[in-house]
């Protein structure tokens, strides 16, 4: 019987700390990333008003002010998953790749809809949260943050990529 290769015991040893990692998230309750969603302390008053009706669309989209009330935002609700101004890795999805191929398309159209998707994929996901194999991976937002907040988020997140790291 031969002897394992040095790659194939660092292939069983990320195995096994794979396994361990998706043991410790099913025995953990609320998940590893989990957070109890607390309300932000930032001044949405310069913000202009959205009304009650949920918009499809980011109404901030490149709005500068919105930008900066989303930066604050960011840094109380979403670093901590998300990484530090969303440049730096976290244990969660990166959210500047939300929406970021739309930006590649040609035609003004699709890309158009494509962009529409991805701000509808963003608004639910933070209303929603996301729970996969029953484990709470992100909280759900809704009734925490209000839409002005979660679409000066997103011009933040939108407005992170294109610096460079």
């Amino acid at each position: 019987m031969s002897t394992p290769t040095r790659a194939c015991a660092d292939t069983t040893q990320r195995r096994r700390s794979r396994a361990l990692l998706l043991a410790l998230l099913l025995v953990i309750p609320g998940g590893v990333g989990a957070a109890t969603p607390v309300a932000p302390t930032v001044d949405l008053s310069g913000l202009p008003a959205l009304g009650n009706e949920w918009r499809e669309e980011n109404p901030y989209r490149g709005n500068a002010h919105a930008i900066a009330v989303g930066r604050a935002l960011y840094a109380q609700v979403c670093a901590r998953c998300h990484g530090a101004e969303s440049l730096e890795p976290g244990p969660a999805a990166n959210l500047r790749l939300v929406g970021m191929y739309c930006q590649r398309l040609k035609d003004p159209q699709l890309a158009a809809r494509c962009t529409r998707d991805a701000d509808h994929y963003f608004l639910t996901t933070v209303l929603e949260g996301k729970i996969r194999l029953g484990v709470e991976h992100m909280p759900p937002w809704a009734g925490v943050l209000s839409q002005e907040a979660i679409w000066a988020l997103r011009s933040f997140v939108e407005a992170q990529r294109s610096v460079k790291r």
